[in-house]
């Protein structure tokens, strides 16, 4: 790419992000949010998302042989001159499409510099500069307030649990217990720290670093049954022995049966993906009122592409 076409780019990037700033900030801050998408592939041509964690900025791309090294970069500092951010607190992400082989969350910095981002009634810690994800995904805000609304006096389950970010939605909806399970541990020490920023903490949220198929078989023989669960698995995974993997389109039918057993009658799924060529496998599944409700969950800034998808089942 040219450096004219660079500079073209950046020009239509950043009135696009001036004008969205300008809508988004006044009604998200009236919501006390102040992490949000500020522009997600709106012009064909400029392929970039841009992301507002209160005061810092997050642009990305999927990598690709046209745009070369220097235009992402080129966005980043377009942006943050338009927006009148630092260059020390915007962040430059490159993502590849093919992850099969790849680890879900790779380190790629050991700053361990973290801050706290609002969300309503809700904070959680996120770290912009170490991981290519920042602990927090924003398209599912909406997602959590459905969740809390659930959770009182439930047993709730959050499988692939990551930081932790529904377990605090559900503890704050007054779940009876919550569980949260993910392989990472340093991800379960980021939701123990989810937990306990929103004085949520207690001996009733229990946290646990295991392989999601072992726990639920796990949980199914010690009797261990729950009331709501929310499911979000990675599109791809496999550790590093080779032992253990996950394709979702193979093995969502799988996972989802192992989830089933452990939930009790009149209990609640919540299944989603953000798997882009994702094929649903769900007719078979021994549930009552299967429905897809992504439409209900993607907010106003992620409405340009189908960000995730999400559905709803209740045990029988």
């Amino acid at each position: 790419m040219t450096p004219e076409q660079i500079k073209k780019h950046a020009e239509i990037l950043s009135n696009r992000v001036k004008k969205r700033f300008r809508h988004l900030s006044r009604k998200f801050r009236k919501q006390d949010i102040d992490c949000f998408r500020l522009y997600d592939w709106d012009i064909p041509e400029v392929r970039a998302v841009v992301d507002w964690y209160s005061g810092h900025l997050v642009v990305a791309e999927y990598v690709r042989f046209q745009t070369g090294e220097e235009w992402l970069p080129e966005m980043a500092k377009a942006v943050a001159r338009t927006l009148n951010i630092p260059p020390e607190q915007t962040f430059v992400k490159r993502r590849r499409t093919k992850t099969e082989d790849e680890p879900r969350y790779s380190k790629m910095d050991s700053r361990n510099q973290r801050f706290a981002v609002k969300e309503r009634n809700l904070k959680f810690w996120v770290n912009l500069s170490d991981f290519l994800d920042t602990g927090l995904y924003s398209d599912h805000r909406d997602t959590r307030v459905m969740v809390s609304g659930l959770a009182k006096d439930k047993d709730f389950l959050n499988l692939f649990a990551y930081t932790g970010a529904f377990s605090c939605a559900a503890a704050l909806g007054k779940a009876k217990t919550t569980t949260s399970v993910d392989r990472s541990a340093t991800y379960i020490k980021w939701a123990k720290d989810n937990l306990k920023l929103n004085c949520l903490e207690g001996k009733n949220h229990c946290f646990v670093q295991s392989d999601t198929g072992k726990f639920l078989l796990n949980s199914f023989h010690d009797g261990k049954r729950f009331d709501l669960a929310f499911v979000d698995p990675p599109s791809f995974f496999q550790d590093r022995s080779g032992e253990v993997s996950f394709d979702i389109n193979r093995d969502h039918p799988d996972l989802l049966s192992g989830v089933i057993r452990v939930m009790r009658p009149g209990g609640i799924i919540l299944f989603s993906t953000n798997h882009q060529r994702f094929e649903p496998r769900l007719e078979g599944i021994p549930v009552n009122n299967l429905i897809e409700i992504t439409e209900e969950t993607i907010p106003e800034d992620y409405r340009n592409r189908q960000i995730h998808r999400l559905w709803r089942m209740e045990i029988k």
